[in-house]
Protein backbone atom coordinates (compact mmCIF):
# COMPACT_ATOMS: atom_id res chain seq x y z
CA UNK A 1 0.00 0.00 0.00
CA UNK A 2 1.21 3.42 -0.79
CA UNK A 3 2.21 5.44 1.93
CA UNK A 4 3.53 9.42 1.63
CA UNK A 5 7.41 8.14 2.95
CA UNK A 6 10.58 9.70 2.12
CA UNK A 7 13.69 8.35 2.61
CA UNK A 8 14.13 10.16 5.97
CA UNK A 9 10.86 7.84 7.34
CA UNK A 10 11.99 4.91 5.89
CA UNK A 11 15.35 5.04 7.97
CA UNK A 12 12.91 5.84 11.06
CA UNK A 13 10.57 3.33 10.49
CA UNK A 14 13.61 0.69 10.40
CA UNK A 15 15.15 1.69 13.74
CA UNK A 16 12.28 2.36 15.58
CA UNK A 17 10.28 -0.95 14.63
CA UNK A 18 12.96 -3.12 14.81
CA UNK A 19 13.33 -4.02 11.43
CA UNK A 20 16.69 -6.39 10.66
CA UNK A 21 16.26 -7.21 7.18
CA UNK A 22 14.59 -5.77 3.83
CA UNK A 23 14.02 -7.00 0.67
CA UNK A 24 14.03 -4.85 -2.15
CA UNK A 25 11.19 -6.64 -4.96
CA UNK A 26 10.83 -6.26 -8.53
CA UNK A 27 8.69 -7.63 -10.85
CA UNK A 28 10.05 -9.66 -13.90
CA UNK A 29 8.42 -9.11 -17.32
CA UNK A 30 6.14 -12.16 -16.99
CA UNK A 31 4.40 -11.32 -13.77
CA UNK A 32 7.10 -13.13 -11.19
CA UNK A 33 7.62 -11.34 -7.92
CA UNK A 34 11.69 -11.41 -7.59
CA UNK A 35 13.66 -9.69 -4.41
CA UNK A 36 17.45 -8.91 -3.25
CA UNK A 37 17.44 -8.75 0.84
CA UNK A 38 19.96 -7.09 2.67
CA UNK A 39 20.03 -6.09 6.45
CA UNK A 40 19.15 -2.99 8.18
CA UNK A 41 23.12 -2.24 7.90
CA UNK A 42 22.84 -1.82 4.13
CA UNK A 43 20.00 0.37 3.89
CA UNK A 44 22.08 3.78 3.46
CA UNK A 45 23.00 2.11 -0.08
CA UNK A 46 19.85 1.16 -1.22
CA UNK A 47 18.31 4.23 -0.40
CA UNK A 48 21.63 5.75 -2.68
CA UNK A 49 20.17 3.43 -4.68
CA UNK A 50 23.30 1.11 -4.74
CA UNK A 51 21.91 -1.91 -4.42
CA UNK A 52 23.09 -4.09 -8.00
CA UNK A 53 21.71 -7.87 -9.02
CA UNK A 54 22.96 -10.07 -11.70
CA UNK A 55 19.84 -9.77 -14.20
CA UNK A 56 21.28 -12.63 -16.83
CA UNK A 57 19.13 -15.34 -15.13
CA UNK A 58 15.94 -13.03 -14.59
CA UNK A 59 13.29 -14.05 -17.42
CA UNK A 60 12.26 -11.12 -19.84
CA UNK A 61 15.67 -9.07 -18.32
CA UNK A 62 19.12 -11.55 -19.57
CA UNK A 63 17.99 -10.54 -23.41
CA UNK A 64 18.58 -6.94 -22.78
CA UNK A 65 22.41 -7.13 -22.87
CA UNK A 66 23.14 -5.66 -19.86
CA UNK A 67 24.82 -7.73 -17.10
CA UNK A 68 24.15 -5.79 -14.24
CA UNK A 69 21.42 -3.66 -13.04
CA UNK A 70 20.16 -1.38 -10.27
CA UNK A 71 17.58 -1.19 -8.13
CA UNK A 72 15.81 1.81 -7.10
CA UNK A 73 13.69 1.42 -4.16
CA UNK A 74 10.53 3.47 -4.06
CA UNK A 75 10.03 4.59 -0.70
CA UNK A 76 6.51 5.18 -0.13
CA UNK A 77 5.87 0.59 -0.97
CA UNK A 78 7.72 0.22 2.50
CA UNK A 79 5.95 -2.28 4.33
CA UNK A 80 6.81 -4.82 6.90
CA UNK A 81 5.65 -8.49 6.56
CA UNK A 82 3.03 -8.76 9.20
CA UNK A 83 3.74 -12.83 9.29
CA UNK A 84 7.50 -12.47 9.72
CA UNK A 85 9.17 -12.47 13.66
CA UNK A 86 8.57 -9.79 15.64
CA UNK A 87 12.24 -8.80 16.66
CA UNK A 88 14.67 -8.48 13.84
CA UNK A 89 11.20 -8.03 11.91
CA UNK A 90 11.63 -7.97 7.60
CA UNK A 91 10.28 -5.19 5.44
CA UNK A 92 9.89 -4.77 2.31
CA UNK A 93 10.05 -1.79 -0.81
CA UNK A 94 9.36 -2.23 -4.16
CA UNK A 95 11.65 -1.13 -6.73
CA UNK A 96 12.14 0.25 -10.13
CA UNK A 97 14.65 -1.35 -12.21
CA UNK A 98 18.03 1.11 -13.78
CA UNK A 99 20.67 0.34 -16.11
CA UNK A 100 24.37 0.87 -14.95
CA UNK A 101 24.22 4.47 -17.07
CA UNK A 102 21.27 5.43 -14.82
CA UNK A 103 18.63 5.63 -17.08
CA UNK A 104 15.57 3.08 -16.34
CA UNK A 105 15.82 -0.47 -17.79
CA UNK A 106 12.78 -0.29 -20.66
CA UNK A 107 12.05 -3.65 -19.80
CA UNK A 108 10.53 -3.01 -16.25
CA UNK A 109 7.33 -3.71 -16.19
CA UNK A 110 6.70 -1.14 -13.22
CA UNK A 111 8.26 1.49 -16.17
CA UNK A 112 5.70 0.71 -18.39
CA UNK A 113 3.40 0.91 -16.91
CA UNK A 114 4.51 4.36 -15.54
CA UNK A 115 5.17 5.37 -18.99
CA UNK A 116 1.10 4.96 -19.51
CA UNK A 117 0.26 6.89 -16.80
CA UNK A 118 2.45 9.53 -17.80
CA UNK A 119 0.50 9.75 -20.69
CA UNK A 120 -2.98 9.97 -19.21
CA UNK A 121 -1.34 12.87 -17.19
CA UNK A 122 -0.38 14.71 -20.26
CA UNK A 123 -3.88 14.44 -21.52
CA UNK A 124 -5.20 15.74 -17.75
CA UNK A 125 -6.37 12.46 -16.47
CA UNK A 126 -5.34 10.21 -13.35
CA UNK A 127 -6.24 6.39 -13.05
CA UNK A 128 -7.50 4.64 -10.56
CA UNK A 129 -7.43 0.77 -10.46
CA UNK A 130 -8.70 -2.08 -8.43
CA UNK A 131 -9.20 -5.70 -9.42
CA UNK A 132 -11.46 -8.82 -8.65
CA UNK A 133 -8.67 -11.51 -7.67
CA UNK A 134 -9.69 -15.26 -7.67
CA UNK A 135 -7.98 -18.04 -6.37
CA UNK A 136 -8.39 -21.68 -5.11
CA UNK A 137 -6.79 -22.91 -1.78
CA UNK A 138 -6.11 -26.84 -2.12
CA UNK A 139 -4.69 -29.58 -0.14
CA UNK A 140 -0.78 -30.23 -0.26
CA UNK A 141 0.38 -33.94 0.08
CA UNK A 142 2.74 -35.40 2.75
CA UNK A 143 5.63 -33.88 1.46
CA UNK A 144 3.78 -30.38 0.87
CA UNK A 145 3.38 -30.64 -3.37
CA UNK A 146 0.70 -28.86 -4.23
CA UNK A 147 -2.55 -31.06 -5.23
CA UNK A 148 -5.93 -30.05 -6.96
CA UNK A 149 -7.75 -31.75 -4.31
CA UNK A 150 -10.16 -30.20 -2.08
CA UNK A 151 -12.42 -31.86 0.62
CA UNK A 152 -15.20 -28.96 0.44
CA UNK A 153 -18.18 -28.42 -1.85
CA UNK A 154 -19.01 -24.73 -1.28
CA UNK A 155 -20.37 -22.86 -3.95
CA UNK A 156 -21.23 -18.74 -4.50
CA UNK A 157 -21.27 -17.02 -1.64
CA UNK A 158 -21.09 -20.29 0.61
CA UNK A 159 -20.30 -20.36 4.34
CA UNK A 160 -18.85 -22.56 7.06
CA UNK A 161 -19.00 -24.82 7.89
CA UNK A 162 -19.82 -25.51 4.21
CA UNK A 163 -17.09 -23.31 3.46
CA UNK A 164 -13.87 -25.13 4.20
CA UNK A 165 -11.88 -22.21 3.42
CA UNK A 166 -13.60 -19.81 5.52
CA UNK A 167 -10.98 -19.37 8.18
CA UNK A 168 -7.94 -19.32 6.00
CA UNK A 169 -9.90 -16.24 3.76
CA UNK A 170 -10.37 -14.50 7.11
CA UNK A 171 -6.65 -14.65 8.45
CA UNK A 172 -5.91 -13.27 4.93
CA UNK A 173 -7.97 -10.28 4.97
CA UNK A 174 -6.85 -9.55 8.50
CA UNK A 175 -3.26 -9.76 7.25
CA UNK A 176 -3.84 -7.63 4.28
CA UNK A 177 -6.12 -4.87 6.77
CA UNK A 178 -2.66 -4.92 8.70
CA UNK A 179 -0.60 -3.91 5.89
CA UNK A 180 -2.85 -1.51 5.21
CA UNK A 181 -5.54 -2.64 2.26
CA UNK A 182 -9.11 -1.68 2.69
CA UNK A 183 -10.60 -4.91 1.74
CA UNK A 184 -14.61 -4.07 0.31
CA UNK A 185 -15.59 -7.79 0.71
CA UNK A 186 -14.27 -11.29 0.25
CA UNK A 187 -16.45 -14.62 -0.06
CA UNK A 188 -16.66 -18.15 -1.47
CA UNK A 189 -16.57 -18.24 -5.67
CA UNK A 190 -18.65 -20.75 -7.57
CA UNK A 191 -16.02 -23.46 -7.78
CA UNK A 192 -15.46 -25.63 -4.85
CA UNK A 193 -12.08 -24.10 -3.31
CA UNK A 194 -12.40 -21.19 -5.22
CA UNK A 195 -12.49 -17.67 -2.91
CA UNK A 196 -12.29 -13.51 -4.13
CA UNK A 197 -10.77 -10.65 -1.85
CA UNK A 198 -11.75 -7.88 -3.33
CA UNK A 199 -9.64 -4.44 -1.90
CA UNK A 200 -10.11 -0.74 -2.90
CA UNK A 201 -8.69 1.01 -5.79
CA UNK A 202 -5.48 2.33 -5.60
CA UNK A 203 -4.05 5.53 -8.01
CA UNK A 204 -1.58 4.94 -10.74
CA UNK A 205 1.40 2.86 -10.47
CA UNK A 206 0.20 1.49 -6.69
CA UNK A 207 -2.89 -0.46 -8.14
CA UNK A 208 0.16 -2.75 -9.63
CA UNK A 209 2.17 -3.13 -7.01
CA UNK A 210 -1.15 -3.88 -4.49
CA UNK A 211 -2.01 -6.87 -6.90
CA UNK A 212 1.57 -8.39 -6.22
CA UNK A 213 1.53 -7.87 -2.65
CA UNK A 214 -1.98 -9.24 -2.52
CA UNK A 215 -0.65 -12.07 -4.00
CA UNK A 216 2.21 -12.62 -1.84
CA UNK A 217 0.25 -12.61 1.11
CA UNK A 218 -2.54 -14.80 0.28
CA UNK A 219 0.12 -17.30 -0.79
CA UNK A 220 1.83 -17.26 2.55
CA UNK A 221 -0.66 -17.07 4.97
CA UNK A 222 -1.77 -20.14 2.87
CA UNK A 223 0.95 -21.84 3.37
CA UNK A 224 0.69 -21.21 7.29
CA UNK A 225 -3.13 -22.74 7.15
CA UNK A 226 -1.43 -26.23 5.10
CA UNK A 227 -2.81 -25.14 1.73
CA UNK A 228 -1.60 -24.06 -1.47
CA UNK A 229 -3.00 -21.14 -3.09
CA UNK A 230 -3.10 -20.72 -6.55
CA UNK A 231 -3.92 -18.52 -8.93
CA UNK A 232 -3.33 -20.44 -12.07
CA UNK A 233 -6.52 -19.56 -14.54
CA UNK A 234 -8.02 -22.82 -15.09
CA UNK A 235 -6.64 -25.82 -12.43
CA UNK A 236 -9.42 -27.96 -13.11
CA UNK A 237 -11.61 -29.20 -15.94
CA UNK A 238 -15.27 -29.39 -14.71
CA UNK A 239 -15.41 -26.12 -13.21
CA UNK A 240 -15.12 -22.06 -13.07
CA UNK A 241 -11.69 -20.71 -13.62
CA UNK A 242 -9.99 -18.04 -11.78
CA UNK A 243 -10.12 -14.53 -13.21
CA UNK A 244 -8.79 -11.05 -12.29
CA UNK A 245 -11.31 -8.56 -13.63
CA UNK A 246 -9.54 -4.99 -14.16
CA UNK A 247 -12.36 -2.16 -12.87
CA UNK A 248 -10.37 1.49 -14.33
CA UNK A 249 -11.91 4.98 -13.62
CA UNK A 250 -10.11 8.08 -15.34
CA UNK A 251 -10.14 11.14 -12.80
CA UNK A 252 -10.06 15.04 -14.20
CA UNK A 253 -9.98 17.85 -12.08
CA UNK A 254 -11.45 15.21 -9.30
CA UNK A 255 -13.84 14.36 -11.15
CA UNK A 256 -14.81 10.84 -12.99
CA UNK A 257 -14.54 11.55 -16.29
CA UNK A 258 -16.48 8.66 -17.29
CA UNK A 259 -20.24 9.88 -15.67
CA UNK A 260 -22.57 11.75 -17.61
CA UNK A 261 -26.21 12.33 -16.35
CA UNK A 262 -27.49 13.63 -19.28
CA UNK A 263 -26.61 10.43 -21.57
CA UNK A 264 -29.01 7.40 -21.49
CA UNK A 265 -27.19 4.93 -20.10
CA UNK A 266 -25.09 7.86 -17.58
CA UNK A 267 -21.76 7.47 -19.89
CA UNK A 268 -19.85 10.10 -20.87
CA UNK A 269 -18.40 10.37 -24.74
CA UNK A 270 -14.99 9.65 -23.31
CA UNK A 271 -16.16 6.55 -21.50
CA UNK A 272 -17.80 5.33 -24.68
CA UNK A 273 -14.40 6.17 -26.78
CA UNK A 274 -12.18 4.35 -23.19
CA UNK A 275 -14.62 1.36 -24.35
CA UNK A 276 -14.02 1.58 -27.72
CA UNK A 277 -9.99 1.57 -27.83
CA UNK A 278 -10.26 -1.38 -25.34
CA UNK A 279 -12.68 -2.94 -28.01
CA UNK A 280 -10.41 -2.30 -30.61
CA UNK A 281 -7.09 -3.98 -29.37
CA UNK A 282 -8.36 -6.61 -26.75
CA UNK A 283 -7.52 -9.36 -29.20
CA UNK A 284 -3.58 -7.76 -29.69
CA UNK A 285 -4.12 -7.39 -25.64
CA UNK A 286 -5.17 -11.28 -24.79
CA UNK A 287 -1.29 -12.63 -25.11
CA UNK A 288 -0.47 -10.06 -21.73
CA UNK A 289 -4.02 -10.08 -20.39
CA UNK A 290 -4.30 -14.07 -20.74
CA UNK A 291 -0.85 -15.14 -20.84
CA UNK A 292 -0.75 -19.00 -20.00
CA UNK A 293 -1.47 -21.91 -22.38
CA UNK A 294 -3.65 -22.68 -19.03
CA UNK A 295 -5.64 -19.20 -19.53
CA UNK A 296 -7.39 -20.13 -22.88
CA UNK A 297 -8.83 -23.34 -21.32
CA UNK A 298 -10.73 -20.78 -18.86
CA UNK A 299 -11.82 -18.88 -22.22
CA UNK A 300 -14.51 -21.41 -23.38
CA UNK A 301 -18.14 -21.70 -23.45
CA UNK A 302 -20.09 -23.07 -20.52
CA UNK A 303 -18.91 -20.54 -17.67
CA UNK A 304 -18.84 -17.36 -17.04
CA UNK A 305 -15.70 -16.31 -18.38
CA UNK A 306 -16.54 -14.41 -21.52
CA UNK A 307 -15.75 -15.55 -25.23
CA UNK A 308 -17.25 -13.10 -27.29
CA UNK A 309 -16.00 -9.69 -27.71
CA UNK A 310 -18.83 -7.63 -26.49
CA UNK A 311 -19.61 -4.87 -23.60
CA UNK A 312 -22.50 -3.98 -21.71
CA UNK A 313 -24.20 -2.24 -18.73
CA UNK A 314 -26.84 -5.12 -18.36
CA UNK A 315 -25.39 -8.58 -19.29
CA UNK A 316 -22.77 -9.83 -16.66
CA UNK A 317 -20.59 -11.84 -19.07
CA UNK A 318 -19.60 -9.24 -21.65
CA UNK A 319 -15.87 -8.70 -22.28
CA UNK A 320 -16.01 -5.15 -20.80
CA UNK A 321 -18.98 -4.59 -18.36
CA UNK A 322 -19.99 -1.27 -16.59
CA UNK A 323 -21.41 -1.87 -13.15
CA UNK A 324 -24.37 -0.64 -12.13
CA UNK A 325 -22.89 2.37 -9.83
CA UNK A 326 -23.09 5.39 -11.66
CA UNK A 327 -21.67 9.22 -10.91
CA UNK A 328 -18.51 9.10 -8.79
CA UNK A 329 -18.52 5.32 -8.95
CA UNK A 330 -19.03 4.71 -12.83
CA UNK A 331 -16.13 2.60 -14.07
CA UNK A 332 -14.97 0.25 -16.97
CA UNK A 333 -14.74 -3.53 -15.83
CA UNK A 334 -12.74 -5.57 -18.47
CA UNK A 335 -13.20 -9.27 -17.56
CA UNK A 336 -11.11 -11.26 -19.55
CA UNK A 337 -7.55 -10.54 -17.55
CA UNK A 338 -6.90 -13.68 -15.50
CA UNK A 339 -4.37 -13.46 -12.05
CA UNK A 340 -1.50 -15.49 -13.94
CA UNK A 341 -1.25 -11.67 -16.22
CA UNK A 342 1.41 -9.40 -15.01
CA UNK A 343 -0.67 -6.59 -13.57
CA UNK A 344 2.15 -3.44 -14.70
CA UNK A 345 1.84 -5.02 -18.38
CA UNK A 346 -1.81 -5.57 -18.29
CA UNK A 347 -3.04 -1.98 -16.92
CA UNK A 348 -0.49 -0.51 -18.97
CA UNK A 349 -1.93 -2.17 -22.63
CA UNK A 350 -5.85 -1.50 -20.78
CA UNK A 351 -5.00 2.13 -19.95
CA UNK A 352 -2.95 2.89 -23.12
CA UNK A 353 -5.38 1.51 -25.32
CA UNK A 354 -8.35 2.97 -23.49
CA UNK A 355 -6.46 6.73 -24.08
CA UNK A 356 -5.88 6.03 -27.23
CA UNK A 357 -9.95 5.59 -28.12
CA UNK A 358 -10.30 8.54 -26.05
CA UNK A 359 -8.03 10.56 -28.74
CA UNK A 360 -9.30 9.25 -31.54
CA UNK A 361 -12.80 9.10 -30.47
CA UNK A 362 -13.15 5.56 -31.45
CA UNK A 363 -16.29 4.95 -30.90
CA UNK A 364 -17.47 0.88 -29.55
CA UNK A 365 -20.32 0.09 -31.31
CA UNK A 366 -23.94 -0.45 -29.55
CA UNK A 367 -24.05 -2.23 -26.39
CA UNK A 368 -25.18 -6.00 -25.86
CA UNK A 369 -27.28 -6.39 -23.18
CA UNK A 370 -28.58 -10.21 -24.07
CA UNK A 371 -27.05 -13.34 -23.16
CA UNK A 372 -25.05 -13.75 -26.15
CA UNK A 373 -23.67 -17.12 -25.59
CA UNK A 374 -26.98 -18.49 -26.48
CA UNK A 375 -26.99 -16.38 -29.59
CA UNK A 376 -26.88 -18.65 -32.79
CA UNK A 377 -23.82 -18.83 -35.34
CA UNK A 378 -26.41 -16.77 -37.45
CA UNK A 379 -27.13 -14.32 -34.95
CA UNK A 380 -23.37 -13.59 -33.88
CA UNK A 381 -22.70 -13.49 -37.38
CA UNK A 382 -25.71 -10.90 -38.18
CA UNK A 383 -24.63 -8.28 -35.46
CA UNK A 384 -20.68 -8.80 -36.44
CA UNK A 385 -19.78 -10.80 -33.02
CA UNK A 386 -15.84 -11.51 -32.78
CA UNK A 387 -14.58 -14.46 -29.88
CA UNK A 388 -11.63 -13.59 -28.45
CA UNK A 389 -8.75 -16.08 -29.03
CA UNK A 390 -8.76 -19.68 -28.65
CA UNK A 391 -5.32 -20.29 -27.57
CA UNK A 392 -1.87 -18.69 -26.42
CA UNK A 393 -0.81 -19.30 -29.85
CA UNK A 394 -3.91 -17.60 -31.52
CA UNK A 395 -3.09 -14.85 -29.36
CA UNK A 396 0.41 -14.24 -30.17
CA UNK A 397 -0.61 -14.02 -33.87
CA UNK A 398 -2.68 -11.24 -32.71
CA UNK A 399 -0.47 -9.47 -31.14
CA UNK A 400 2.77 -9.71 -33.22
CA UNK A 401 -0.26 -8.19 -35.55
CA UNK A 402 -0.85 -5.37 -33.30
CA UNK A 403 1.97 -2.22 -33.68
CA UNK A 404 0.00 -0.70 -31.12
CA UNK A 405 0.43 -3.22 -28.29
CA UNK A 406 4.04 -4.16 -29.19
CA UNK A 407 4.96 0.04 -28.88
CA UNK A 408 3.37 0.24 -25.28
CA UNK A 409 5.50 -2.29 -24.42
CA UNK A 410 8.41 -0.91 -25.97
CA UNK A 411 9.48 -3.10 -29.50
CA UNK A 412 12.78 -4.80 -27.98
CA UNK A 413 10.53 -5.90 -24.91
CA UNK A 414 7.84 -7.08 -27.00
CA UNK A 415 10.17 -9.23 -29.19
CA UNK A 416 11.25 -10.69 -25.84
CA UNK A 417 7.74 -11.72 -24.58
CA UNK A 418 6.33 -13.12 -28.09
CA UNK A 419 9.43 -15.09 -28.17
CA UNK A 420 9.39 -16.59 -25.01
CA UNK A 421 5.71 -17.36 -25.21
CA UNK A 422 6.33 -19.33 -28.40
CA UNK A 423 8.38 -21.36 -27.06
CA UNK A 424 6.12 -21.71 -24.27
CA UNK A 425 3.30 -22.89 -26.97
CA UNK A 426 6.01 -25.46 -28.85
CA UNK A 427 7.20 -27.08 -25.83
CA UNK A 428 3.07 -27.60 -25.02
CA UNK A 429 2.27 -28.57 -28.51
CA UNK A 430 4.98 -31.26 -28.25
CA UNK A 431 3.49 -32.70 -24.91
CA UNK A 432 1.23 -36.02 -25.33
CA UNK A 433 -1.82 -34.83 -22.89
CA UNK A 434 -3.72 -37.42 -20.76
CA UNK A 435 -6.79 -36.34 -22.50
CA UNK A 436 -5.08 -38.08 -25.47
CA UNK A 437 -3.97 -41.36 -23.97
CA UNK A 438 -7.59 -42.04 -22.43
CA UNK A 439 -9.48 -41.04 -26.06
CA UNK A 440 -6.64 -42.28 -28.21
CA UNK A 441 -4.35 -45.21 -26.84
CA UNK A 442 -7.21 -48.19 -27.31
CA UNK A 443 -8.62 -47.14 -30.26
CA UNK A 444 -5.49 -47.07 -32.74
Amino acid sequence: MRKNFTGEDVRREVEEKDVEFIRLQFTDLFGNLKNVAITSSQLERALDNKIMFDCASVDGFGESGETEMYLYPDPETLEIFPWRPQHGKVARMICDVYKADGTPFEGDPRYILKQAIREAKEMGYTMQAGPECEFFLFHTDENGIPTTLTHEKAGYFDLGPIDLGENARRDIVLTLEEMGFEIESSHHEVAPAQHEIDFKYQEGIYAADDIMTFKLAVKTIAKRHGLHATFMPKPKSDVEGSGMHLNITLYKDGKNIFADQTDEKLLSDEAYYFIGGLMKHAKGMCALTNPLVNSYKRLVPGYEAPIYMTWSTKSRNPLIRIPVLRGEETRVELRYPDSSANPYLALAVALRAGLQGIREKIRPGDSIDENVKQYSDGQLKEKEIETLPHSLSEALQYMQQDDFVKEVLGKETAQVYLEAKKREWEEYRAKVSDWELERYLYKY
